[in-house]
């Protein structure tokens, strides 16, 4: 097992965010960078407005350490659409090397986790991770385009329409140290639910959590806080029985982006937020800043997706998932 444990030598340089209507009227709203009033950003498309997002996100990463393209070495970048073509269209026109991912809803752990390899040996002096979600373009591909109207049931949760950027370097480079990593595996644990994708995930983020802690000889309650990708309300539920039966508790520093960005009740966002955009927006706004200013010194974060196909979903196959784990210090 210890094999799959990677040690990191990078950092957070800078992060930026942009966000919807709604993600601006939850909880974390003041702490994100942009927001638009109809999740257009002025575009005629969902689809060229999530491009929009990536753009705006990744510009306010580099304005705030005054970066320019040509500063960054390669970009890492992707989203729930098909082929990517929201990163695609949004970060064309930048001119650095670009590697296109899919990693589901874990698309952000694994551009950060990729970047910060290729930070701690010195491939590239800066590396850019950047991936988005939007509502309106993830059920049109998924289940259903919004104007349809159909009824949500109580285990969905509420595609985020949001992006997160980041720019990593070398561990000099900046505050929040990246100092650990532990790739995920596709599990199946045959869930064929399109509107439960927390009970899809968990098993993935339970597999890769109990074989980190193994690994690395820790315990839950050694970190300040673990916080997962976007299980939501149920995923993360249960996810702290899964934990409970391997032997490492989740305690009170435990929590969930997908809990954290919507207020479920006001917001009627069922088992919370999920997508791209969820992990992304919330690590950029709140988890790293938290850092910053000293009230987290030492956290796991760990991105899950659900590698899920409608076309699939059709032919009666069940939701493979994964979970890539990052281990930041201060």
């Amino acid at each position: 097992m210890s094999e799959n444990y990677i040690k990191l030598d990078a950092s957070f340089i800078s992060f930026g965010n942009a966000v919807g209507k709604k993600e601006y009227e939850g909880p974390l709203g003041e702490r994100f960078d942009m927001h638009c009033t109809d999740d257009r950003y002025g575009k005629e498309t969902w689809e060229s407005a999530e491009s929009e997002m990536q753009r705006l996100a990744f510009n306010s990463a580099l304005a705030k350490k005054d970066l320019r393209f040509e500063d960054i070495g390669a970009l890492f970048a992707g989203d729930l659409l098909n082929q990517c073509v929201g990163s695609a269209y949004g970060l064309c026109g930048c001119n650095i090397p670009y590697f296109g991912l899919y990693g589901a809803c874990s698309t952000c752990g694994e551009g950060i986790m990729l970047a910060s390899i290729l930070a701690t040996h010195g491939v590239y002096e800066r590396v850019a991770a950047v991936t988005s979600s939007h509502n309106c373009s993830a059920e049109r591909q998924y289940r259903n385009p919004i104007e349809y109207g159909s009824q949500r049931t109580p285990t969905s949760q509420w595609t985020v329409t949001g992006s997160g950027a980041f720019i990593i370097g070398n561990e000099n480079a900046g505050k929040v140290k990246i100092r650990a990593a532990m790739p995920g595996c596709v599990i199946d644990k045959g869930i064929n639910d399109a509107n439960n994708m927390g009970a899809a995930m968990t098993p993935a983020v339970c597999d890769t959590l109990v074989r980190f802690f193994k690994a690395s000889r820790t315990h839950p309650d050694e970190y300040d806080l673990i916080i997962t990708g976007d299980l939501g309300h149920e995923g993360a539920s249960i996810l702290r029985k899964f934990m409970d039966i391997e032997g490492y508790p989740l305690g009170d520093n435990y929590t969930d982006c997908g809990i954290l960005i919507f207020n479920k009740e006001a917001q009627d966002t069922h088992a919370g937020g999920s997508g791209c955009g969820c992990s992304a927006s919330v690590l950029s706004a709140f988890v790293l800043p938290e850092m910053e200013r000293g009230r987290y010194k030492k956290v796991i974060f760990v991105a899950s997706g659900a590698m899920m196909s409608p076309d699939m979903i059709k032919q009666g196959e069940s939701i493979p998932a994964i979970g890539h784990l990052l281990v930041f210090e201060t």
